[in-house]
């Protein structure tokens, strides 16, 4: 059956707003190009669209063009606002944008160990709330949230997760009561796989595993361009995952014993220690510097010995997936770099029959922030932009 006229406005109306979306401003007759719509349909939707505040004029096309066919038009950024934050345990990170993800503001707030759970929430709503303020983005419209744990796949909320914070489910709820915005809340190491394929290591893939090594470690499985989360939202959950070389096994509350009592920065800081580097600051940062020291000085043993470690983890994905495909992303991962990833690679090719090709991650730590600052833009827009 033929699209009625008013479901063919607004597949026309989507189909030019995602060109603006991905190209910036455009001519009347550039959209014509991109969308293989007749001039008389362009015109149309850019009157309409205009009409209803989701596209202005945003300049003239070259400077010997004048005229209506040398407009500019472009999405009204301003027309919504969003924010998103990385939730760490040791504090929160946030950005807040418009509607094009453009970032108007960056803000951060550290949380002590043994901080009093009212106080750490109360001060980053407040930082938040402070930040869209002093921007002009008081009445934020999406929130994205990256946080370490389990995300409830039915409900979409954070699952209580031993050896997390108390104020990390507090503060997605007092969110979701003090702001007017949509909170949605996603695992980080999700997100930083989001974040990958759209401006990262991966834009070339859509079948891949990233490997997260941080303060943690977990995993994100991203199969024929699908996140996949599993049955109770513990997909990629591989610090839990038995390994050799532990002296022991995990258990349902504690993944000690498991890959990362072997790959977490507090083991990586242990093996620097027997290899004789050392790095100062918090355990994240010392980790990826020490590994960024090694990088850059030639410690042969030291990286071999993290690739030994690194591959356990990998080979084990790489058995059940055959992603083809895995990213070492978050700080320690960029930090080393294609050279400790060449390692990995080799060490995967002697333990599998399985091609799989391994990348460093480009995005480090940022990953997380960027990726749910995506996933903000995408609901936001998907409303913004309904017919």
């Amino acid at each position: 059956m033929p699209a009625s006229p008013r479901t063919a406005r607004a597949i026309n109306d989507r189909l030019a707003l995602r060109f603006l979306q991905e190209e910036g401003p455009l001519t009347a007759g550039q959209l014509k190009e991109r969308t293989g719509l007749s001039r008389p349909t362009v015109a149309d939707l850019v009157e309409r669209l205009t009409a209803s505040g989701l596209v202005e004029v945003a300049g003239e096309s070259g400077s010997q063009r004048r005229g209506p066919n040398a407009k500019l038009y472009g999405i009204v950024a301003g027309r919504a606002h969003l924010a998103a934050l990385d939730v760490r345990t040791e504090g929160v990170r946030l950005v807040v944008a418009d509607l094009l993800g453009s970032v108007l503001a960056r803000a951060a707030v550290p949380v002590e160990e043994g901080e009093e759970t009212a106080a750490a929430v109360e001060r980053a709503v407040a930082l938040l709330e402070r930040t869209a303020e002093e921007v002009g983005a008081g009445a934020l419209h999406t929130v994205g949230v990256g946080a370490p744990g389990l995300i409830d796949p039915a409900t979409g909320e954070l699952r209580d997760s031993s050896g997390l914070p108390e104020w990390h489910r507090r503060l997605i709820a007092a969110l979701q009561e003090r702001l007017p915005a949509r909170v949605l809340v996603e695992n980080e190491t999700n997100l930083a796989a989001l974040a990958e394929q759209r401006d990262g290591a991966t834009r070339d893939r859509d079948t891949f595993v990233l490997l997260w090594l941080g303060l943690g470690i977990g995993a994100a499985v991203v199969l024929d361009g699908r996140l996949r989360r599993g049955a109770s939202g513990g997909t990629g959950e591989v610090g839990f995952l038995p390994v050799p070389g532990t002296g022991g096994v995990p258990s349902a509350t504690d993944c000690g014993g498991g890959f990362h009592s072997l790959a977490g920065a507090a083991a990586i800081l242990a093996l620097a220690a027997e290899h004789g580097l050392a790095a100062p600051g918090e355990p994240v940062a010392r980790a990826a510097d020490v590994v960024r020291a090694a990088v850059a000085a030639g410690a042969d043993a030291f990286l071999d010995a993290l690739a030994a470690r690194v591959v356990l983890g990998a080979a084990a994905v790489v058995a059940v997936l055959d992603p083809g495909c895995v990213v070492l992303a978050g700080e320690v991962g960029r930090a080393g770099g294609d050279l400790l990833a060449e390692r990995v690679a080799a060490r995967l090719a002697a333990m599998s029959p399985l091609a799989t090709e391994v990348r460093a991650g480009e995005l480090g730590g940022g990953a997380v922030l960027r990726g749910a600052l995506l996933m903000a833009r995408e609901a936001a827009q998907e409303d913004v932009f309904a017919p």
